[in-house]
């Protein structure tokens, strides 16, 4: 299979895990949604939801990597070419953009209708404004995804199909799914999360591009070298162990 398509796959899956995962926090969080309200954990259970569908889209054609981070961790790792990092991480950028965008279109009478801004729809921003200590917040949540997809992929998960082995990760994308879901859950209330570039700086720009308002970028750094610090060490332990 050729790269380009591979980051098509990339470019793809990234922008429909962005629709539904930004779109989770605009129907939350936008005053005319039915869905107005409904709170942490339903935004936790559809971003978990969102990578599963992305991985599902992806999946069998690039590895639906969907993430930079995850990208420069398996790289790192030995997992991932280093040739193709730069390819799959311009394709997963665009894929967030895209993805951002086709939020504002959805909920465009939404955003019309909701007084005040909403930058927090299209990315993410601390509880409490520490960026030292927010940059380690979205360093260790992305050590934990990152290390345990590695875990997920490694032998000592392989089971037993037919007499053949299998490896967890082969049952689909809800090892995954589970996992993010979690971190959001238990580590998520500090910082939103990102644990991605394209999940945070790409439809940060979506926001600025639309509403011309701050868009946070004092802050945009933390969601962007957090997560790609925290994958680095993630594979350099998995590595090492």
């Amino acid at each position: 299979m050729s790269l380009l398509t591979k980051c098509i796959f990339e470019l793809v899956g990234t922008m429909v895990m962005i629709l539904l995962g930004d779109g989770v926090c605009a129907a939350c969080s936008l005053s005319k949604s039915k869905s107005f309200g409904a709170g942490w954990v339903v935004i936790t259970l559809a971003w978990g939801f969102a990578v599963m569908v992305g991985v599902l889209i992806a999946g069998p054609y690039s590895g639906a990597h969907l993430n930079p981070a995850v990208t420069l961790g398996l790289a790192v790792a030995g997992s991932f070419p280093w040739a193709d990092v730069a390819p799959y991480m311009a394709a997963q950028m665009i894929g967030g953009f895209l993805g951002g965008l086709l939020v504002y279109v959805f909920w465009r009478d939404h955003f019309k209708a909701t007084e005040g801004d909403v930058l927090g729809v299209f990315c993410t921003m601390p509880a409490i404004d520490h960026k030292a200590q927010n940059f380690v917040c979205e360093l260790i949540a992305t050590w934990v995804l990152v290390f345990v997809i590695l875990c997920i992929g490694g032998s000592g998960n392989a089971f037993m199909i037919g007499g053949s082995a299998a490896q967890t990760g082969a049952i689909g994308a809800f090892p995954v799914t589970a996992l993010i879901m979690a971190i959001g859950m238990s580590l998520g209330g500090a910082t939103g999360y990102a644990l991605n570039p394209a999940r945070d700086l790409s439809p940060r720009l979506v926001h600025q591009i639309i509403f011309r308002r701050d868009s946070g970028w004092a802050y945009s750094w933390v969601p962007v070298a957090g997560p790609l610090a925290g994958a680095a060490l993630a594979a350099a332990c998995f590595i090492l162990i």
